[in-house]
């Protein structure tokens, strides 16, 4: 049990990484690397960009999840 629940930390920790580096700084993000530029930000975010959020929400959670567990096993 306490491996799977490591190898699920450790995928959604790489997963988090990855996540939180395509959101949109400065730049235009992940919108901005498909070619949307200026359009996009002329029209708010776009649909990419939400689902985006929308990962790394439930990638953070189950982040979260994973340490409060991992935590209680090794007690």
């Amino acid at each position: 049990m306490t491996v799977v629940l490591i190898v699920i930390h450790l995928l959604a920790s790489l997963g988090l990484i990855l996540f939180i580096l395509l959101h949109a700084g400065r730049g235009g993000g992940v919108s901005e690397m498909f070619g949307g530029g200026m359009q996009s930000q002329a029209m708010g975010s776009t649909v990419m960009e939400k689902n985006l959020d929308r990962i790394t929400i439930i990638t953070a959670l189950i982040f979260a999840g994973t340490t409060i567990l991992l935590a209680f096993r090794l007690q």
